[in-house]
């Protein structure tokens, strides 16, 4: 869904799904979520990532109803859902193992829960058929769990949970039991589902590549806290912090100290008897500031000459390459000890690199190529 179509978060006017207010869980002397708000909007496909222990399950755990919050309130469609049992809300969790009966059919798996509630016999039919065909398992009806593949059993268990329609679907690491080729193909499909039900999705899941393809919406999160939420893309290209620049992709990080000079522009020291490097800046630095610049190896090129209009180049050695097939990436020690990785794409197919190990070459970027960040 392009994010100009649909960006709920920027409508003054626009009101949130689900509201986390001030919310803190505690287990005993334990803080798993830490004066948490966050706001969640409907038809989002909204992912919660972070490193194990973070306090990820926990915040979908309470929007399921199987933990109380120790302090503040959630709401959901504008109400307190802390007095609702599980069962009476609004929202559906998929569990990371499916949970599939084993001996009842994809079809009756469907079905149980429609069963369960009080929906008309002729109606749970057409409601089974309906998510057999958004799923593409219709073939499968008949089948048991454990005669259909992986893929197909995370499908069974996503029609399930989308059988009564939640307002508000949870899924815990769904796609963790699948093989990476799989669980890429299973990405857009779970985003091709979320966007014709129109249902809200809160994923969880400690893998950043699946959350920057899923998401609307990605919150980093770290013990417990959100450090940032935003797009993936404004995660990716401008984080609030070394900790999410680091958490999401390949960074470069160089510590310096920062000095103005000019609008938006800072000369950073980084290196003894180093030239200083050039940064833009939108965000305010003083002089003398520590900072850390991080720059993403993608944005990094590297030559055998120094470049001639380059704002940043510095003089290294090759020290390791990894070739990734569509692109190499080259680790460049720099003069002071720093490593530093460089990306180039392997556009031709050649079997001569054009470095090879202990080639002295230059690394060079742009000045608005990189984030400075205070911490």
């Amino acid at each position: 869904m392009p994010e100009s179509d649909f960006a709920p978060w920027n409508d003054p006017d626009e009101k949130p799904l689900i509201r986390f207010k001030s919310v803190t869980k505690k287990f005993g002397d334990f803080t798993a979520i830490d004066d948490l708000t966050l706001d969640i909007y409907e038809k989002e496909f909204f992912a919660l990532l972070g490193p194990s222990g973070c306090g990820k399950t926990t915040m979908m755990r309470m929007l399921a109803g199987f933990e109380a919050p120790t302090r503040g309130v959630i709401e959901l469609a504008g109400q307190d859902i802390a007095p609702v049992p599980p069962n009476k809300r609004a929202v559906n969790m998929m569990f990371q193992s499916y949970a599939l009966f084993p001996h009842l059919s994809v079809y009756e798996n469907i079905a149980f829960g429609l069963r369960r509630g009080d929906m008309p016999k002729h109606d749970i039919g057409d409601r089974v058929a309906e998510m057999l065909k958004l799923t593409r398992l219709e073939k499968f009806a008949a089948r048991k769990p454990h005669q259909i593949s992986g893929g197909q059993r995370q499908r069974v268990a996503l029609a399930r949970s989308l059988a009564k329609a939640p307002k508000l679907l949870l899924l815990d690491e769904p796609l963790g039991a699948l093989d990476a080729k799989l669980r890429q193909a299973t990405q857009f499909e779970l985003m091709d589902i979320q966007e014709k039900t129109g249902t809200t999705f809160v994923i969880v899941t400690h893998d950043q590549e699946e959350a920057m393809t899923v998401a609307s919406r990605v919150a980093v999160m770290d013990e417990g806290r959100v450090i940032q939420v935003a797009t993936p893309e404004h995660i990716y290209e401008m984080p609030n912090s070394v900790y999410v620049a680091d958490f999401i992709g390949d960074v470069n990080i160089i510590e310096g100290t920062a000095k103005p000079v000019g609008s938006e522009r800072y000369e950073i020291s980084w290196a003894d008897n180093k030239a200083p490097l050039i940064a833009a800046s939108e965000r305010p630095f003083s002089e003398g500031q520590n900072c850390h610049l991080a720059v993403r190896p993608e944005k990094i090129a590297i030559s055998a000459e120094r470049p001639a209009d380059a704002d940043n180049a510095v003089e290294g050695k090759v020290l390791d390459i990894a070739y990734l097939g569509n692109i190499s990436t080259y680790h460049v020690e720099l003069p002071g000890g720093q490593i530093v990785k460089a990306q180039a794409a392997n556009t031709r197919r050649v079997s001569r690199r054009t470095f090879t190990w202990e080639d002295t070459v230059w690394i060079s970027w742009t000045a608005t190529a990189g984030v400075l960040l205070p911490q």
